[in-house]
């Protein structure tokens, strides 16, 4: 029962307007007090999301995935409380860079932090292994094709944070970074993932395998094509043309695959099987005998995946 109907049953008298008038002020007191209490839940459970997902990192590294992840987490409102990195000098750049602190002194490591991510070369994650030891705190890499389990040592808590990207930290602008995640166990799992969404809107779960299939596929498509842009502007600069002129169709070509697929979006010379367009070039090519052998293998390669 309310407490108006209580009172106005309790007074005994319906018309009584003294009652209704207790009974207003007694509503009006019940429904500030279902305010507050109401107030006070979505508070305490935004608290705990708080804690949850807004994390105290130290980063370990001072390169490329370092400084492009260290300022992504940054923005998204998470803690960056230290730099390590083996040179003083780019420790201490980036560090200013996220208004945090730096050090190239393992025995100064700060302990406490929830999250240590390591982002070096492959082979620098083995130094690391040696020279921290967590107890609480969750470390992760940021290797494709360096198993989770090499930080096993280091944590109870442990995975992969794989940026699926090409980062240079001296762009003007952070990219979209797909994250690929994996851990020792559930928990960890659940972590990395709640950590990562706050930075990209694409999170994947994959193996040590998957993960090591994914960044070859990535080099495929983004180290061997930027290597032929370079081959181009090369060939340009010798012959005396302007390798701007190239951007648009290097933009439309990469825009295209929006809406279709690969395969569907080939066009040229070689797909039309296009052969005194194709002897032409070949011609064109006799002084760059390197960019000759891979026209006509490239030639050869798509004329065969379109049978």
């Amino acid at each position: 029962m309310g407490g108006s109907a209580f009172l106005v049953r309790l007074c005994g008298v319906v018309n009584n307007s003294k009652a209704f008038s207790a009974a207003f002020l007694l509503d009006k007191a019940e429904r500030s007090l279902n305010f507050v209490l109401i107030y006070f839940k979505v508070n305490c459970l935004l608290k705990l999301i708080h804690i949850k997902i807004e994390m105290e990192i130290v980063i370990i590294g001072t390169g490329n995935a370092a400084t492009v992840l260290g300022k992504m987490l940054k923005r998204a409102g998470h803690h960056i409380v230290q730099v390590f990195g083996r040179n003083r000098k780019a420790a201490s750049e980036l560090a200013y860079e996220l208004a945090t602190e730096s050090t190239n002194y393992w025995s100064v490591v700060y302990k406490n932090a929830d999250l240590y991510i390591v982002a070096v070369s492959d082979i620098a994650i083995e130094e690391v292994v040696q020279e921290i030891r967590l107890t609480r705190s969750t470390i992760v890499h940021t290797a494709a094709s360096i198993s989770k389990n090499v930080l096993h040592q280091s944590a109870e808590h442990y995975g992969v944070f794989y940026p699926l990207q090409s980062l240079l930290k001296d762009t003007a602008y952070l990219p979209n970074v797909p994250v690929i995640i994996d851990a020792s166990d559930e928990e960890t799992l659940r972590q990395l993932e709640n950590m990562a969404v706050t930075i990209t809107n694409t999170v994947v779960e994959a193996s040590d395998e998957q993960r090591a299939k994914l960044h070859l596929a990535a080099v495929l498509c983004n180290n061997f094509v930027n290597h032929l842009y370079a081959l181009t502007e090369k060939y340009c600069k010798e012959e005396v043309l302007d390798f701007n002129l190239l951007l648009p169709l290097i933009q439309e070509t990469a825009m295209r695959l929006d809406a279709m697929p690969p395969s569907n979006a080939q066009t040229g010379p070689a797909v039309r099987r296009d052969e005194n367009t194709i002897n032409k070039h070949l011609q064109l090519l006799e002084k760059h005998p390197a960019l000759q052998k891979l026209y006509y293998l490239l030639t050869e390669s798509i004329q065969a995946q379109a049978l």
